[in-house]
């Protein structure tokens, strides 16, 4: 994530920022550009702003999901709202709230996949396997978080730190974020596009996958009737990033992938506050084993000193997990193949 600042006074920014806390100016974040403009206060086309000759105004999802992004005049979303196919009626308080929390964590996520140069063809470009969120509350009825053909749905009980903190205690898992579920469902939808996208045969990844992870077209239900009865193997952390990746090679693909992302938007906010080259930001040519091995190290030292840093506050560790050479090695194949996409 980069470091921001207002265009109109130079005072820095959050990217969830909607107003300056100092000159009071009103922002809206731009992903074309990638950054914030101060939309006009009076005047003949009041509440809008001009880039590039464009008008822009804000999303028409300003209040309902908080959101701080921009759309070009006579547009109502904005290009992450629009991602979204499902969410709670106006009605409903209590999902509405939770609706917006995960909106605000799929914002970070569409601006780091268009940093990296990874494509979004949503649903309007693609009607039977474009991307897009069914963002649904389980207060209802039952949601199931998952991935199917495009389409991400989250439970959006996920967005209560009681709920998710339960879950994460009974499931003995380190981290649950909706960041995370957003990076991990994603994650299935580039699986498809890598592997069986028009482009596929060209990047021959599939042998490779295969050697890597295993059959993603191995039965799924048979492997989470196993993985649930059975647990994770013996010595599962020498090769897989977590226990949840034992269990298919879908799924230890999308926790790679998920793990990669992590690795490289903490990365980038490093960078962009010093703490790290700025060779490590998000958008800069790192591609092939030059580019992961470079990514890797400066990784390590980066989240042993957050750890530590965590630490000290007496909190958990910032990033509680190990990367074994195997799961390098496969993450390896995440790297060429998001780079090869991004070129």
């Amino acid at each position: 994530m980069r470091d921001f600042s207002c265009p109109r006074c130079g005072q820095q920014l959050a990217f969830e920022n909607s107003r300056c806390l100092h000159c009071g100016a009103t922002l809206r974040f731009v992903l074309d550009t990638r950054d914030f403009v101060a939309l006009v206060e009076d005047g003949p086309n009041p509440r809008t702003a001009e880039v590039g000759g464009v008008v822009l105004t804000s999303c028409a999802n300003l209040f309902t999901a908080r959101c701080n992004w921009a759309t070009p005049a006579g547009t109502s979303l904005c290009p992450s709202c629009t991602l979204t196919r499902v969410r709670p009626a106006d009605a409903d308080t209590s999902g509405i709230s939770a609706f917006a929390d995960a909106e605000a964590a799929k914002r970070r996520l569409v601006l780091e996949l268009v940093e990296l140069g990874l494509p979004i063809v949503g649903r309007a470009e693609d009607p039977e396997g474009g991307l897009c969120f069914d963002l649904l509350s389980s207060e209802e009825e039952p949601v199931i978080t998952g991935h199917d053909n495009g389409v991400v749905t989250l439970d959006l009980a996920e967005s209560d730190d009681v709920h998710r903190t339960q879950l994460q205690l009974s499931m003995a898992e380190p981290y649950r974020t909706l960041l995370g579920h957003f990076r991990h469902e994603t994650g299935h939808y580039y699986a498809t596009l890598f592997l069986d996208g028009a482009a596929a045969q060209e990047r021959a990844a599939r042998p490779e996958f295969e050697r890597l992870f295993g059959d993603p077209d191995a039965d799924y239900q048979a492997a989470l009737d196993r993985h649930y009865s059975q647990g994770a193997p013996v010595g599962w952390a020498r090769s897989f990033v977590s226990s949840y990746a034992t269990m298919h090679p879908a799924e230890d693909w999308a926790e790679t992938f998920a793990h990669y992302l992590h690795i490289r938007d903490t990365l980038d906010t490093a960078a962009a506050f010093g703490m790290a080259p700025s060779g490590a930001a998000a958008d800069r040519p790192l591609a092939g084993d030059v580019g992961f091995d470079k990514i890797i190290e400066l990784w390590l030292p980066l989240s042993w000193s957050l750890n530590m840093v965590n630490r000290s506050m007496g909190h958990v560790d910032l990033y509680p997990f190990v990367l074994p050479d195997a799961v390098l090695e496969k993450m390896r194949l995440v790297h060429h193949l998001v780079t090869a996409e991004g070129a």
